[in-house]
């Protein structure tokens, strides 16, 4: 195990222990929510889909969607859909092996399941259309696919190539610092065999979330990794070109002792660990307490004619969900004025609720997303 790398992870691992801290878990929740519009947004981008987050949570709540933006909009909600499946998992105890086989197929069955007709065949060269069968890998008579100037394994070699994949990757699991490093080095290898005809990519960067999960750097899902790859860390073209760097063939006898470079696939690790810490360091001080208080607090002032509601947004967000009967005691004030000042935050779509008298938690409103949230899904610097 090289060094860097290992000293990469353990970098890794302190700064994810620190994301999320002093959040209630109910607000954390919320947020993760968030992440994972953000994270399907990116691996979009990635894929050369460009979809906004509006028409992403307008597909996610199930309204009726423009002709020209629902394919890329269902397309999002898929994605989504699969990875609140996988935390969930997660949260229970139940997920697979992330490098597993069955992990995988059922990662790409789920999403090809939920896709858009559009999206669900494969348009070749010759002008002809082969359906996507959801779950499939590629097989003996199936036709050989190029990607780029990649030249996958040939079809009838995914099997063998997908059995040693698995097996490689569970003796890579038994260490902390081991299952860290395989995130990146799995990432690679497993667009490299290809072994579904199509939706490679995104699966694999659901992989990646999954094994983030399982070596307990998943930061209560508050960072994405999709963000980092679609963004790089000088520009967003470096995912690619490190995935090519990566697919580099043997340099002589002490490069490894497969048909690949060893030392390109360091490179291309370390690069991705970077990112990761990169995202991590990121997710930590957009969502840090006292920051998103801060924020929150401006927002609502700048918004909303009652003083008092500021002092109500900050006791939801410190304490996840607030029985509506509490605000009086929270504000010190009437219950008629407590009531109104709760009505005017859900009105505005700071505060929601599952029907009108179970407890208000808090809601982050899309029109507003990028105050809260500067650079979730732009560039530039938080503001102080």
């Amino acid at each position: 195990m090289p060094t860097e790398l290992a000293d990469l992870s353990v970098d890794i691992q302190r700064e994810a222990t620190g994301l999320g801290q002093g959040l209630h878990p109910d607000s954390a929740a919320e947020l993760a929510d968030l992440v994972r519009v953000m994270n399907c947004y990116y691996s979009n981008l990635i894929e050369g889909h460009n979809t906004r987050p509006r028409d992403i949570e307008r597909a996610l709540a199930g309204a009726e969607l423009e002709e020209e933006t629902r394919p890329l909009a269902l397309e999002a909600r898929a994605h989504v859909i699969v990875q609140r499946a996988i935390d969930e998992m997660h949260r229970k105890g139940t997920l697979p092996r992330p490098t597993s086989i069955e992990f995988l197929t059922w990662v790409h069955k789920s999403f090809y399941d939920e896709m858009p007709d559009e999206f669900r065949v494969i348009e070749h060269p010759d002008g002809t259309q082969e359906p996507i069968v959801p779950g499939r890998m590629r097989q003996d008579d199936d036709r050989e696919v190029a990607v780029g100037r990649h030249l996958p394994p040939s079809s009838a070699r995914v099997a063998a190539f997908m059995d040693h994949f698995d097996k490689r990757f569970q003796i890579a699991e038994r260490s902390s610092s081991g299952r860290i490093i395989a995130i990146a080095s799995a990432h690679h290898r497993l667009n490299y065999i290809h072994p579904f005809p199509d939706g490679n990519g995104r699966v694999s960067r659901l992989m990646s979330h999954a094994m983030a999960l399982t070596a307990g750097i998943g930061g209560q899902g508050l960072w994405s990794v999709s963000r980092g790859l679609a963004r790089g860390l000088a520009d967003r073209g470096e995912y690619k070109r490190m995935m090519d760097l990566a697919d580099s063939p043997r340099r002589g006898d002490r490069d490894g002792r497969g048909n690949l470079s060893e030392a390109a696939l360091k490179t291309f690790s370390e690069w991705f660990l970077k990112v990761t810490f990169d995202q991590i360091s990121f997710s930590a001080k957009l969502f840090d307490l006292g920051g998103l208080d801060k924020r929150y607090r401006r927002l609502v002032a700048d918004t909303i004619d009652d003083k008092r509601a500021p002092e109500l947004i900050s006791a939801v967000l410190r304490h996840g969900a607030l029985e509506r009967g509490d605000a009086q005691i929270v504000l010190k004030t009437s219950e008629r004025t407590a009531r109104n000042t709760l009505s005017k935050l859900t009105a505005a779509g700071y505060l929601t609720s599952s029907s009108p008298k179970t407890p208000v938690r808090l809601a982050f409103p899309l029109d507003y997303r990028e105050r809260l949230f500067p650079n979730l899904f732009g560039d530039g610097d938080l503001p102080v």
